[in-house]
């Protein structure tokens, strides 16, 4: 029966929870969006689609930080309650751990139905979306937002630099080969954007071409047109990402590493708060030592997690460091309870 005492614990738990929460994910957001923004530097992209961007960022954010979210938000939220002293008054009630570990258990299904949900099917697909957007953002070149180019590369043979004033380009300087190597100055110009290439209409300027054998040739120009392909149309996204692929892209495609990675993230989640209970709960113990001792334990399992996860390892060695995070953990807390 799910009493009053327990809706409350509940609610106290989850509340702690909301501002951990709030605060791990305001702090991460910003940090993306101070790299995203970074893009606007030189190719002038709006805020509004960089904020928006942004937010297909959220579900891969909160699969990385949602089990620091949990050990922050449960040490909060029973800090409270002993410090408000009614861990005691249930001991004094007679209810013993009963309330805490219902409550607890509820809380843990709850939490991992969302941190499973996520890790395995929502946050990969959400962030191949943001892949794809940030792909097109990054490779969709539109001079007219471009204040200055600081000699940006169009494509493979092409580097382009030029000054804007308003919407007129001037001191256009462009570098690209076919038949040798070139090079273009034009006092100003216009530049037209097409499907599949650029236009360039360039005034007052000169081409100096470096020919074989060393000869140059030299062109002085009052008008002189150029074309050059669009990179974006001759670029394909490469859709190879582990962060992109779901529970079933992998069953589909036998990574089964893969797999036992997002396998191991929920495990290693069910592992600290197991050691919250043992270590803080069931000895009803929130000093300093035991707190700390709950934070560096859990934090070292989930940081070496993910360290292990950007090495090439086999899926036998990936599990045998894996079991053996495990067994350090249940050493800790037979080393304490000694």
């Amino acid at each position: 029966m799910f009493s009053k005492i327990n809706k409350y614990i509940l609610t106290e738990i989850f509340k702690s929870f909301a501002l951990i929460f709030f605060i791990f994910l305001t702090i991460s957001w910003l940090l993306q969006i101070t790299r995203l923004l970074t893009v606007t530097n030189f190719l002038q992209v709006d805020i509004i689609d960089i904020v928006y961007l942004s937010i297909f960022l959220i579900p891969n954010l909160l699969s990385i930080i949602l089990p620091f979210i949990i050990i922050f938000g449960m040490l909060l939220s029973f800090l409270k309650l002993n410090k408000n002293k009614e861990l005691i008054a249930l001991f004094s009630l007679g209810f013993n751990l009963t309330p805490l570990k219902y409550t607890l258990s509820i809380t843990s299904i709850i939490i991992l139905g969302i941190y499973t949900s996520l890790n395995f099917y929502y946050s990969p697909k959400i962030y191949e979306k943001f892949k794809i957007k940030e792909f097109e953002i990054r490779n969709t070149i539109d001079f007219d937002k471009m204040i200055k180019s600081n000699f940006m590369r169009v494509n493979d043979e092409t580097t382009l630099d030029f000054k804007k004033n308003d919407k007129i380009y001037e001191e256009i300087f462009i570098n690209f080969y076919e038949d040798g190597e070139n090079f273009i100055y034009a006092k100003n110009g216009l530049i037209i954007k097409e499907s599949d290439k650029y236009k360039f209409q360039l005034n007052d300027g000169f081409k100096i071409s470096i020919l074989n054998e060393n000869k140059i040739e030299k062109l002085e120009f009052e008008n002189y047109m150029l074309e050059i392909t669009n990179k974006y149309k001759n670029i394909e996204f490469n859709n190879y990402d582990k962060n992109t692929l779901t529970i079933f892209n992998d069953l589909e495609n036998r990574n089964y590493l893969n797999i036992s990675f997002k396998i191991a993230d929920v495990i290693l989640v069910i592992i600290i708060i197991i050691f919250f209970y043992f270590n803080n709960i069931k000895v009803i113990n929130f000093n300093l030592f035991n707190n700390i001792l709950f934070v560096i334990t859990s934090s070292i399992l989930l940081i070496t997690n993910q360290i292990l996860k950007n090495f090439d390892l086999t899926i036998s060695t990936y599990l045998f460091f894996l079991i053996f995070l495990i067994l350090l953990t249940i050493f800790i807390l037979k080393i304490k309870k000694i």
